[in-house]
């Protein structure tokens, strides 16, 4: 069967923001005006369980009014197919941004008009760095009181040192927030209402200050730079263009054509990012964004293909998107619930048909395509085939996980793997019913291969089946998403701090083992030289014995030893980090030392020499980011001062107050409580992990204390 659309007529893109920002209600919008869907439902009507908007259908995002988890839907705008990926924006589900933003063309940067750029924002616009998606930033709620668009476009160009294009700025704010001028197409759209059908009067930018007045002298200022404003973006954009540039300079005209190719141009390189705004809520400048997104973002395979690498991950070639090639796919996300398991996937080249065989290239697999299903949020249509450029699911796949790499058997190719943040929190996991004990090994399972940010292990001191995850509310839903979508309940206990070890400085030590029970026995010496490494920067071994002291066959042994007896330390059984393990020295003997022996004499090594290092315990410490009136600020920063934390900025956004700062997650536990009562509920705060750091070493005999409780 042929393509039955061509690829420039596709966009793959993820709505990504801060929680709250208003990604869902832009979905919901999207989806309304592209003729989706008949019915707009808003976020907050949800929560009383009765509806939910297509994209926040699970249960626990009903009750929550938040994304938990991202869900794919598609639509058509223009005679173009938009695949829109809605995503959360809370910090403890950032992996369900980090796999979409993995495998999009581009994306839509929701900013709240009267908060601006918050933290989780900028996490997301790192990650997008990372993989070099093209955005388009557009400007929410800019009929809330305190909307400042100059406030929101300062922090795009400061702290997100992004070279903002404004395309589009607001007519109005708060109350007066009417419509927006489009300095690309040089009008101003004006809406007769809020009603999600209204319609908008199309204007000249020279007749606009003469028909609006505000009572905010910011928004008069907006309509008195208009001519400057039009004027820079055609400079910056043309500037893309030596002869269009060279006309607009000598004759003051460009081709209107020409002036959309260059930001467009500038978008997909990255080299510049439109800035566009409006009011989801509203129902104001959301065809406007969907026009941006089909002109400006790219089309599959419009910025390159995706890398191809070895099994350690050096790349050594690049796929370009195109049917003509041999099938290659990545999965991205798996969702298991009773009826069988989902696998979404990004199809990179090639075609894939009902009932071919892939390859799963990093497990060495093969898995059978049975049924492919193209995803509308948690309803599914049936389609034969899948071609490059397409995001679709896979049903009941075995053996595939998150990162995976799919191929055409004949033609194996591994792609570019995600990276995962590592967990910071664990709890202990029992079945409610004791009967339950098998079901409940079976649910985390599938919970663990569906989210790569969660961990599982058992305790071996304790036998306790113990759960990792980002944070108090991601293990909370996990637990609660057993129930719902497995039929699985479950106790958790407490929550717990995943500390880490290091090294205190650098030890040389010499150990050797010796073992003599009739018949030959066991000999092995090594000195070793453990120095503390730099934050991030792993365990790593080197190899540095001359003159054959210690046969090459052994080496190995006394690497794995090493890195084996790292994930558990000597202050508290906590995983070691950041350390370098040099192997200088050792003796043999020819009849009585084994790769055994040798593993033995470094594991021993090892535990005497990080004892003698004076070794340091490390906890995860968190940015904070708390929103509340400015009456409260004192109290709060007082209780982030008595939290062991440290305040880096605060200020003003609209007419709340802010603090940032750095607080240890093991003071944080229960915030909520805290934050709730000491400003009477009106207080927000979002919390990401940033970095380990060593524990006062008053504060380690207290901390442990408390995690054994």
């Amino acid at each position: 069967m042929a393509r039955k659309k061509p690829l420039s007529l596709y966009r793959n893109i993820g709505i990504i923001a801060h929680i709250d920002a208003g990604k869902t209600t832009t979905t919901e919008r999207i989806l309304y005006y592209t003729g989706r869907k008949h019915q707009i439902v808003d976020v907050h009507d949800t929560k009383d369980g009765k509806g939910s908007t297509t994209t926040d259908y699970m249960e626990q995002e009903r009750k929550r009014g938040i994304t938990i988890q991202s869900a794919a839907v598609t639509a058509e705008w223009k005679g173009h197919q938009i695949n829109v990926i809605d995503t959360p924006g809370h910090v403890d589900f950032t992996i369900e941004v980090n796999r979409s933003l993995r495998v999009l063309d581009g994306a839509v940067v929701v900013f709240d008009g009267v908060a601006g750029v918050e933290p989780q924002t900028e996490t997301n616009w790192r990650l997008a760095n990372q993989y070099k998606v093209p955005r388009i930033c557009y400007v929410n709620k800019m009929d809330r009181i305190g909307a400042s668009f100059a406030h929101c476009v300062k922090g795009i160009r400061e702290r997100l040192g992004a070279n903002a294009l404004l395309c589009q700025v607001p007519l109005g704010s708060s109350d007066e927030f009417v419509g927006m001028a489009d300095l690309v197409a040089g009008v101003g759209y004006l809406w007769a209402s809020d009603d999600k059908d209204s319609v908008w009067e199309t204007v000249p930018l020279d007749e606009i200050k003469a028909r609006l007045t505000f009572g905010a002298s910011a928004d008069n200022a907006w309509i008195a730079d208009l001519p400057k404003l039009r004027q820079d973006l055609l400079e910056t954009a043309l500037a893309l263009d030596d002869d269009a540039f060279e006309r607009l300079l000598n004759t003051g005209e460009f081709d209107p054509a020409v002036l959309k190719r260059c930001i467009r141009q500038g978008t997909v390189t990255g080299a510049l990012v439109p800035v566009l705004c409006g009011s989801s809520y509203k129902n104001k400048g959301v065809q406007q964004l969907l026009d941006a997104v089909v002109d400006y973002l790219p089309y599959p395979g419009e910025n390159g293909g995706i890398a191809m690498v070895d099994e350690d991950g050096h790349v050594v070639g690049e796929q370009a998107v195109t049917d003509d090639a041999p099938a290659r796919a990545l999965a991205f996300k798996v969702i298991n619930d009773q009826f069988g398991t989902l696998t979404f996937c990004r199809i990179y080249s090639g075609v894939i048909r009902k009932g071919d065989t892939l390859l799963n290239v990093t497990r060495g697999r093969k898995e059978r395509v049975g049924r492919i299903v193209e995803v509308q949020a948690d309803d599914t249509r049936e389609i034969d085939e899948v071609r490059a450029g397409d995001i679709c699911a896979f049903v009941s796949m075995k053996d595939t996980e998150t990162g995976d790499s799919l191929a055409d058997p004949a033609h194996p190719a591994l792609l570019e793997r995600m990276r995962f943040p590592e967990p910071v929190i664990s709890v202990s996991v029992e079945p409610k019913n004791r009967n339950d004990v098998d079901k409940l090994s079976t649910a985390l399972y599938k919970m663990v291969k569906a989210d790569p940010s969660l961990k599982l292990e058992v305790d071996q001191e304790t036998g306790e089946t113990v759960l990792k995850g980002m944070g108090e509310l991601h293990l909370e839903v996990t637990i609660d998403r057993m129930r719902t979508e497995l039929g699985v309940e479950a106790n958790m206990g407490k929550p717990r701090v995943s500390f880490r070890e290091a090294f205190g400085q650098t030890v040389e030590h010499t150990y050797t083992h010796k073992k003599q029970t009739g018949g030959s026995g066991q000999f092995a010496e090594v000195t070793m030289i453990f120095e503390p490494g730099e934050p991030g920067s792993g365990v790593v071994f080197s190899d540095e014995v001359v003159g054959g002291r210690v046969p090459r066959e052994y080496i190995p042994a006394v690497e794995h030893s090493v890195k084996a007896e790292a994930q558990e330390g000597q202050v508290a059984g906590y995983e070691v980090v950041d350390f370098k393990a040099r192997l200088i020295d050792g003796k043999y003997h020819d009849v009585d030392s084994s790769a055994l022996a040798f593993e033995i004499a470094s594991r021993q090594c090892f535990r005497e020499a990080q004892k003698l290092s004076k070794p340091k315990l490390l906890e995860p410490i968190m940015r904070l980011e708390v929103v509340m009136e400015a009456d409260y600020l004192g109290d709060v920063i007082g209780d982030i001062n008595r939290r062991r934390g440290t305040v880096s900025d605060q200020g003003h956004k609209g007419s709340s107050a802010f603090v940032q700062g750095f607080v240890p997650l093991a003071e944080m536990f229960g915030y909520i409580n805290f934050l709730r009562s000491a400003t009477r509920g009106r207080g927000t705060f979002s919390m990401e992990f940033d970095h380990y750091q060593e524990v006062p070493a008053g504060m380690v005999e207290k901390l442990m204390e408390k995690e054994a409780k």
